[in-house]
């Protein structure tokens, strides 16, 4: 339920490692390092990406996927997804992914990742480097001093290219080959240059990624964080059942642990959340991280955080129906099963997200009636497209809105005249606050800024009553209260 508190000022001291002279001399120096590097991967950055056919990034629904997100009561929305039907230009293929922000600008964070983590992996899986090329190059960038986020990447990458060579060519096509090594290299990449953003402070701001990309009958799974993806299918008797394909990456996973306090940072839970284990910094209580990998939170990256994908590969068969990704804010309160089931009872197809969506909010006002419900995010993505029983009244209210790089990019100009403003917030989730004997203060942060366009955006003109109806259903379905259109 929760996923960052700090008791560390966000204005580092003058001079220290994080201080923005010293940052903006790293970004400098790295810039002249790596430019000629990366000018091939960054040619499409000013590619308009609200003209990309087949680009989904607000609420809405295509053919294939329905996807809707919501905030919840704690500020600004930091949940950001995307749906990219003909995924680089590739028939038969669809890019999908859910990004849930955590700290002061976590939001800015995840979107910056939605728009150009796919633009990477796109330019990568081109490029379609062997593994070889991959591990030299990321030797010529780590030479001299290595964090943990570095030599864990190494590792990975090692080690999925032992098991390439010795199992997963047999076992597995070309396909999950080349796009692991895509992932593993973009995820990088897209990491570093967060880094290097000079006008988005991720410090102490990040991101969870679930992504995936679909061709044909083979989906590849990326994952970082605590995001999830579950896979709707039926058993030998014909029954609806849920498959989770991701893990959720969290510091009280046994592996997760080892690497973080191998690098000297710290897991412990608070007295008062005992079943949330979170990451600390060695000689400070923040700034308690409740994911063991993340892109963004630098703070952490030298005592084992890192940014390293988990990567899956599922084959799909005719029993597999749908997969659908979503942020914590759907599974903190709703299980594998019951979200397969509601979104297998909506009348539409282009529904299935919203319903989900309106779901889980009423689990959290029942279930947790004194926490602040968590924003959601979520995507659905469906197989058979041809007999699909999307609604075209649905659809046509789904409409998505053009919105230009000129106003993605704007946000994150934003980042300078931001008021914080802090609350106390007792609910344990994201947030910036101190660390007490018997107990924690954890301090809300709303961003006081005038709306965006992009979020006037997601909010719907009209509403979706086939949604509602389905709402109502899966309510009964799940023992929640009626439910009420006008709470």
């Amino acid at each position: 339920m929760g996923s960052c508190l700090s008791a560390e000022s966000r204005s580092p001291r003058p001079g220290s490692p994080s201080s923005p002279h010293r940052a903006n001399m790293k970004r400098r120096n790295s810039r002249k390092r790596l430019g000629s590097r990366n000018s091939s991967f960054d040619y499409r950055k000013d590619e308009p990406l609200h003209r990309i056919p087949g680009r989904l990034f607000l609420n809405g629904s295509s053919d294939v996927a329905s996807l809707f997100t919501q905030q919840g009561k704690k500020g600004t929305n930091q949940d950001a997804m995307i749906v990219w039907e003909n995924f680089g230009s590739r028939a038969d293929t669809v890019f999908c992914g859910v990004f849930d922000g955590h700290g002061p600008y976590g939001h800015m964070v995840a979107k910056r990742v939605r728009d150009h983590l796919p633009l990477k992996l796109s330019a990568h899986w081109d490029v379609n480097k062997s593994s070889e090329d991959v591990l030299r190059e990321i030797n010529l960038n780590t030479a001299g001093s290595m964090n943990s986020e570095d030599t864990a990447f190494l590792t990975a990458d090692e080690e999925s290219r032992a098991s390439v060579d010795l199992d997963e060519t047999e076992k597995h096509p070309e396909i999950f080959k080349t796009l692991k090594e895509s992932f593993l290299k973009a995820f990088k990449i897209m990491d570093r240059d967060l880094r290097m953003h000079a006008n988005m402070d991720c410090f102490c701001s990040g991101t969870t990624a679930v992504t995936l990309v679909k061709q044909g009958p083979y989906v590849v799974i990326g994952n970082v964080g605590d995001s999830r993806a579950v896979l709707g299918t039926r058993d030998k008797d014909d029954s609806l059942i849920a498959v989770q394909l991701t893990v959720d990456l969290k510091p009280n996973l046994p592996a997760e642990e080892e690497r973080i306090r191998k690098y000297k940072g710290r897991v412990f839970a608070l007295k008062d959340e005992p079943e949330v284990a979170r990451v600390w910094l060695p000689n400070s209580d923040s700034p308690g991280l409740a994911m063991a990998r993340a892109f963004g939170d630098f703070c952490l990256k030298d005592f084992g955080l890192i940014s390293v994908p988990e990567i899956s590969f599922r084959h799909l068969s005719e029993k597999d129906e749908f997969i659908i990704l979503a942020s914590d804010g759907i599974w903190d309160v709703l299980s594998n099963k019951e979200v397969v089931d509601i979104v297998a009872s909506c009348r539409t197809r282009s529904s299935a997200a919203r319903v989900l969506v309106e779901t889980a909010v009423r689990a959290w006002r029942y279930k947790y009636p004194t926490s602040k419900v968590d924003d959601c995010a979520v995507v659905c993505l469906f197989f058979d497209s041809i007999s699909n029983n999307l609604s075209t009244t649905a659809s046509a209210n789904a409409k998505v809105q053009p919105v230009s790089v000129d106003q993605i990019e704007n946000e994150s100009e934003k980042v300078n005249n931001i008021n914080v403003l802090t609350s106390v917030d007792l609910s344990g989730t994201v947030g910036c606050g101190k660390v007490v004997p018997g107990g924690t203060e954890d301090l809300d942060i709303d961003i006081d800024v005038e709306s965006s366009k992009e979020e006037e955006m997601n909010s719907e003109i009209g509403t979706d009553w086939s949604a509602l109806e389905g709402v109502s259903r899966v309510n009964t379905l799940l023992n929640l209260p009626r439910f009420d259109p006008g709470k």
